[in-house]
């Protein structure tokens, strides 16, 4: 008689062990081809152009380093932002179903690795190389440090975010390339939803504005707060509510990222760069209007008047808030393709390609 013993189940492999390998295998494919370095060094070369530009057009030559140093840096930080943006889709959203289509996927769907270490490994890899491409530009971004006004705090938190910021878009790619059959539709929604969020957010928040106004009352007043004819007549005017909608901003990643970076002001109290710029403008739409104008025709009360400090001081954040809900939509686009390449999987969409 003779007894036979059941197999020992199969075990995946340790997770960071399963999407390391595939980060390798990513990283490898890409880095076989051409193409990769020939866009990096069009990156490249577009970042130093525009660098020295701005070098150029500042007058940094001529000794205006400590005026303008903040304003290069930020508006160099930007357009590193918006190329990455426009890069990062292109490398990620075609990560799954690419593969799929070409009939290699399968061939990783059977071996030890699970589902969740394949699509995040494929996400590693697409933030990884877009961090390629940032790193090619940290030379650029050192000469506009060194051209002077800009913090240390101010550089290293405007970079980690804009690591964070590609790091979404890569997700959403490889997101979506896990729930669109096609890698064309995949791409371009994702170029989609970027556009979404950089452009939409700032077209959505000036329609509403329009739309939504309240009626302001302004009187002229005497020294002791009396209706003063003489100095003018009240009247009424239209004020946007910027109040009820600058929520919208915060989903703007150039939003995120000004917000996020210590706001810096000059001497005179005004900010020294862009970024401070454009978080100066999202908090001052926090703050709801004045609908009862009172103005002092003697000239001896400046009550109303907010300089950036005291914006600052009475507003809140939020850079936070904008990129929480930025991970949210990522982190449910990453765990949508995980349930679609699961397998074995219970329904295939009809036409979906198997091996």
């Amino acid at each position: 008689m003779t007894t036979t013993t059941a197999p020992e189940p199969v075990r995946a492999l340790p997770f960071l062990r399963g999407a390391g390998l595939v980060v390798r295998l990513e990283l490898a494919q890409r880095v076989r081809g051409v193409s990769s370095f020939v866009l990096l060094g069009l990156f490249f070369l577009l970042v130093g152009a525009v660098t020295g530009l701005l070098v150029v057009a500042s007058g940094v030559l001529s000794g205006s380093g400590a005026q303008v140093g903040g304003w290069i840096y930020s508006v160099l930080v930007y357009f590193v932002l918006l190329l990455g943006s426009l890069v990062t889709p292109a490398l990620s959203g075609a990560a799954i179903n690419g593969e799929r289509d070409a009939g290699t996927l399968a061939t990783m769907q059977v071996t030890l690795l699970t589902t969740p270490q394949l699509v995040l490994g494929k996400l590693a890899s697409a933030w990884l190389v877009a961090l390629a491409f940032l790193v090619s530009t940290v030379p650029f971004l050192l000469v506009a440090v060194l051209v002077g006004g800009v913090s240390a705090v101010s550089a290293l938190v405007s970079v980690l975010v804009l690591a964070v910021q590609l790091g979404v878009v890569a997700a959403i790619g490889v997101g979506l390339s896990g729930i669109l059959d096609r890698p064309l539709m995949s791409v371009v929604t994702t170029y989609l939803v970027v556009a979404a969020l950089s452009v939409g957010s700032l077209i959505a928040f000036g329609l509403l504005t329009t739309v939504t106004t309240s009626e302001t009352r302004t009187v002229f007043v005497d020294g002791e707060g009396n209706p003063d004819p003489s100095c003018g007549s009240a009247y009424d005017s239209v004020t946007p509510r910027y109040d009820y909608y600058w929520g919208l901003l915060a989903l703007n990643p150039f939003v995120v990222l000004a917000d996020a970076v210590p706001a810096q002001l000059d001497a005179y109290g005004q900010p020294s760069d862009l970024f401070g710029s454009i978080a100066l403008g999202v908090r001052q739409a926090q703050i709801p209007p004045e609908l009862e104008v009172e103005i002092d025709c003697t000239g001896a009360s400046e009550q109303g008047y907010r300089g950036p400090a005291e914006t600052f001081a009475e507003t809140v954040p939020s850079w936070f808030v904008g990129l929480a809900l930025q991970l949210v939509l990522a982190v449910g686009l990453v765990l949508g393709a995980i349930r679609r390449t699961a397998t074995p999987a219970a329904r295939l969409p009809k036409g979906r390609r198997v091996a």
